[in-house]
Parts: structure tokens; sequence; C-alpha cells
């Protein structure tokens, strides 16, 4: 299949996927606020998905993209179905652990993640949660490892609808700290039903095998610090702000970071048929020119959609929520991109993982994570949770830096004079809109069409030979 076709195809299949698995929530958000009494419910719910984020950080080893590189290896079906077993069974007993010691020290943990030692019975949903999600992430693999798009749309559409009609009755009965994590707990386990039925042919006790094993422990291992990283970009700044400002304002920041994460609809698309792409072109003799071109291009529409809805953003949550939630527009642009800087540093820390060393991507998000985390402990107390989003924004960006910089000693990747000075435009626009244009609409507006017409300006060439080779195929077409 021609590469340019492949990687489009399953950027807008993963694409649609994501949106209708993302877009379910965030229409039903407006009403689950309302159902709610406060922002202290909703709260309690993002804290409960940071608790169940860490614990499959741990469970899952890294197993997953150990798995899904070494898939790729051989085409030998046998030798696929031992990578598959292998990791199944060692991530299952992983689960196990992690949810026996969560269960057996449930006071502790609860007094931890929720302050209090009344939500016992909550992380016990969260620690079930653990259990068969990170099962759940290997039993379906082998449908995406397989390009199996049509499956990965229909699972991705009846996951949020299972999950809004169990949470949405429980919380008209007043269940409104258990509605939301109780059912996501049951649609999970449906879908680790789904998989299982669709995949059983893919494991099996006895093709797992010890040398397998090693080679994915030592593919995985390595990895597992960068999903203690994200768990720390994704959920640090919620608890820094629960034990600063309270868990009401989690509530709002929580609902602010919701309605950001349209931006994940093209992360998702992009992390889902990013890594088929990659690794089936992985040999090619152009492999380097081909991720840094994604990149930049990645990078671009990034810049632009942030553009877009960075000025409407204020209006956006005026018109959707009431009260308190309100306040949490403030945190939306660095929300928003934050996402897919995360997108752009996996497009090229792929290379890592390509050659088959990937210390250093554990490395260079340590580094985004300290940024973070000291980002969060000055910006916080000063600004509230604008300063966790900054704080979030900084650790990401710093992180595609370091990797750029380093990969690009390493030849690994190749970043143009114009995409970084783009990138510097992208942050002058982020100053200037805080600063004097956030409230003026029409200020905002002629200040996001300046920086996108120079965004066009400098891929101008780019954009006439994609024009053209349109044209070209719709002509012999």
């Amino acid at each position: 299949m021609n590469r340019a076709k492949l990687f489009i195809e399953n950027f807008l299949v993963y694409g649609l996927g994501s949106v209708i698995s993302k877009i379910v929530p965030l229409i039903m958000l407006p009403i689950v606020t309302r159902l709610m009494p406060n922002t202290f419910y909703y709260g309690l719910n993002d804290i409960s998905n940071i608790v169940v984020s860490f614990g499959s950080a741990i469970a899952l080893v890294g197993m997953y993209d150990a798995m899904f590189r070494m898939f790729f290896d051989k085409e030998d079906i046998d030798y696929k179905k031992q990578v598959c077993s292998t990791a199944f069974y060692f991530v299952t007993i992983t689960s196990i652990v992690v949810f026996i010691v969560l269960i057996f020290f449930g006071g502790f943990f609860s007094k931890v993640f929720f302050s209090s030692y009344r939500y016992t019975n909550l992380l016990m949903i969260s620690a079930l949660s653990i259990l068969i999600g990170s099962t759940n992430s290997i039993i379906s693999a082998p449908t995406r490892m397989q390009n199996k798009r049509k499956i990965f749309l229909i699972t991705n559409t009846l996951t949020p609808i299972i999950s809004y009609c169990i949470s949405v009755p429980l919380l008209l009965k007043g269940m409104y700290v258990m509605a939301l994590p109780f059912a996501s707990l049951l649609s999970s386990l449906s879908m680790l039903i789904i998989f299982y039925i669709l995949n059983s042919s893919w494991f099996s006790i006895k093709k797992a095998n010890i040398k397998v094993l090693k080679q994915l422990i030592k593919i995985g291992l390595p990895l597992m610090p960068n999903f203690l990283i994200y768990w720390i970009f994704n959920s640090c700044d919620r608890m820094m702000i629960a034990k600063i400002m309270g868990n009401s304002y989690v509530g709002i920041y929580g609902v602010g970071a919701r309605v950001s994460s349209i931006s994940q609809f093209i992360y998702t698309a992009f992390a889902g048929g990013w890594q088929y792409f990659a690794f089936s072109t992985m040999k090619n003799d152009d492999q380097v020119q081909l991720t840094s071109n994604i990149f930049e291009y990645l990078g671009i529409i990034s810049y632009s959609a942030t553009l877009v809805l960075t000025v409407f953003s204020d209006h956006i949550f005026k018109m959707f929520f009431k009260g308190e939630y309100i306040n949490g527009a403030i945190i939306f642009p660095y929300m928003f991109l934050a996402p897919l800087l995360l997108m752009l540093y996996q497009t090229i820390c792929n290379q890592f993982l390509v050659k088959k060393k990937t210390w250093p991507s554990a490395l260079i998000l340590s580094c985004g994570a300290i940024i973070n985390i000291l980002a969060n402990y000055f910006l916080i107390p000063l600004i509230g949770i604008e300063g966790a989003a900054i704080g979030t924004f900084l650790g990401y960006a710093i992180s595609v830096l370091i990797c750029s910089i380093v990969l690009t000693k390493m030849k690994l990747v190749s970043i143009s004079t114009r995409f970084i000075v783009d990138s510097f435009i992208m942050v002058i626009f982020f100053i200037l809109w805080r600063n004097i244009a956030r409230e003026k609409i029409i200020v905002s507006i002629i200040l996001a069409l300046i920086t996108f017409g120079i965004f066009v300006t400098t891929y101008m060439k780019d954009i006439r030979l994609l024009k053209r080779k349109f044209l070209v195929k719709s002509i012999q077409n």
C-alpha cells in the first residue's frame, strides 16, 4: 500500500474512532455537571481516574508497546502468538498484584489520593478498573496490530454509550461519588469480554515463552518510567491542586481539561495509526526524512487548531456551563495544545524505539516532568489552576525541545528552520493573547489570523506540492 495512503487512512479511521469515543463524554459533560450538586464530586471522579492511570502504568510494565514492537519482528504466526500470550499472562499477574496491594492497603491509599478514609469503596472500584483495564489493553492489542479498523470503530462507539447508560441513572439516584467510576468499570468489563471472544486464538498458556518474556521485559521495562512520567504530567497537577486549593478546584480544573481534550481527537487518531505505520515503514531508506516531515506537518496542524479554538474558549465555556465551571476556560489553550505536544514528542521519540533504545526517552521525559512539578509548585499558589495548566504545557514543550535536539545530533530526525521559527511565533501568540487580547474577541481574531497567515506562508511550497499531487491523481482517476 502507498505510504501516504496507509498513514492517512489509519489517521482518519482512528481519528473517527477517537472522535466517537471522546465526543460522547464531551457532549455529556454539561449534563453530568448539572446532575452533580457541586464541583467537589467531579473532583473526586477526576482523582479516581488518576488512581486508575497510575495503577495501570505499573501493571502494564511497558508490555503494550514492547508487544507491539516485537509483533512486527517476524512474519511467523506462531512467533506472534508467543509474543501475545507471553505479554498477556505476564500483565495478568502484575495486574492482580497491583489490585491486591491497593485493596490490602485501602485505607492508606484512600487517605493519600482522596484525602479521607471515607472513600475506600471508591478506591476498590478504581482497583478493579486497573485489573480489568490493564488486561483489556493486551487482549485488544491484536485487533490494533492487525489493523482491523472496523472493529476499532464499533468498540469505540459502544464503550462510552454503555458507560453513560449506566452512570446517568446512578447520578439521578444521587450516587454522586460512585456513578462515573462504577459505570466506567462495567463498560471496561464489557470490552474485555468482547475482545476476548474476538482475539482468544492469539492467547494460550502453552505459547507463553520465557525467552520471549525476557525480550519483552528488556524493551518494556525501560518504557515503564515513561508511563509513570506521563502520569505525573496528567495527574500531578490535580494532586497538587487538591492539596493546595481543595477538591472543588480539581473539579473545575477537570472540566476545563475535559473540554480541552477535544485535541485528543487528533492525538488518539495519531497514536492509534502511528505505531502500525511507524513499525511497518521503519526499514525504508528515507525513514528519517519521512518521520521529520510528519512531525512538522502535525506540528503546524496542531498550532493552527489551537489558534482557532483559543480565540473562542471563553465563549465556549459560557455557552455550555454555569457557575464555577466557567472558570475552567482559563486553562483551555494550554491543555488543548499539551496533548498535541505529546503527539509531536511521540512522533520523533519513536525513533529510539525503532533502534530498540528506550532509556533516552525516559530521561528526556523526566526533565519535562521536573519542569512540570516545579512550575506547579510555584505557579499554583500564585495564579491557581492556570498555573497548573502552564506547568503541563511547559513540561511537554521542554520534552519536545530536548528530544528534537538529541535526535538531530544522532541524525535520526531533521527539523527545518521554518518550523523552529513558527514555534517561536506560536509562543508569542500565547503571550499576546493572554495579556492583551483574551477579552477582546476582535483583537483575538486578528492576532490569530496574522499568526495563521505566517504558518501558511512558510509552508506554501508544501501546500502547492500537495495540491499538485491531488490534481494529478484526480486526472489519472
